[in-house]
């Protein structure tokens, strides 16, 4: 089995950090980045292979990505809202992957289930409605997860402080998708 890892945005965060927390600072590129690359150590540890790739452009993402000849794809992002009071973790597949649905809900319940966030659920990314690039042009299943709400206070702490907890949920959701196959 082979994971291919995308962190959000942009490395370093230059051009594009992703959603920035206002109070804090702290940069969903850098939140992406250390989950990503925590978890990819973790899945190594458990024999599964794993590369990883943070890139500002999207296309190159996919292109390396469907090259790769990895199994699955797994985009990290942390979430954002003007209201600050939006929070919890949600992922999102390609409609009709029903792989990338049992990946989904493997990640998703991993998260919620050890860092006790919100479940928002498992959604559908929707081609010409709220299709996400990544998981529209990848050929393997895919799952984009955002991990929390980096604009929300509670879920904020959870992300500057919890990286590694949400990177050993993730490897976790793969190892127990694994197991399903």
């Amino acid at each position: 089995m082979k994971v291919f890892i995308n962190p959000g945005h942009a490395p370093n965060g230059k051009p594009d950090p992703g959603a920035v927390n206002a109070k804090t600072g702290l940069r969903e590129s850098d939140v992406a980045a250390a989950v990503g690359n925590a978890a990819a150590q973790y899945l190594i540890s458990a024999g599964v292979a794993a590369t990883v790739l943070q890139h500002d452009d999207l296309a190159t993402v996919c292109d390396t990505a469907n090259a790769s000849g990895a199994d699955m794809f797994i985009s990290i992002h942390c979430n954002a809202a003007e209201s600050p009071a939006a929070l919890g973790t949600e992922t999102y597949c390609y409609p009709g992957s029903m792989a990338g649905s049992a990946l989904a809900n493997a990640v998703q319940r991993q998260i919620v289930d050890s860092l006790h966030t919100v479940d928002r659920g498992v959604k559908l990314a929707i081609p010409g409605q709220n299709g996400l690039y990544v998981l529209n042009n990848t050929s393997m299943p895919a799952i984009l997860v955002e991990l929390a709400f980096i604009s929300n206070d509670r879920d904020e702490q959870l992300l500057a402080n919890y990286q590694d907890a949400f990177a050993r949920a993730i490897a976790r959701g793969v190892t127990d998708y694994q197991l399903m196959q």
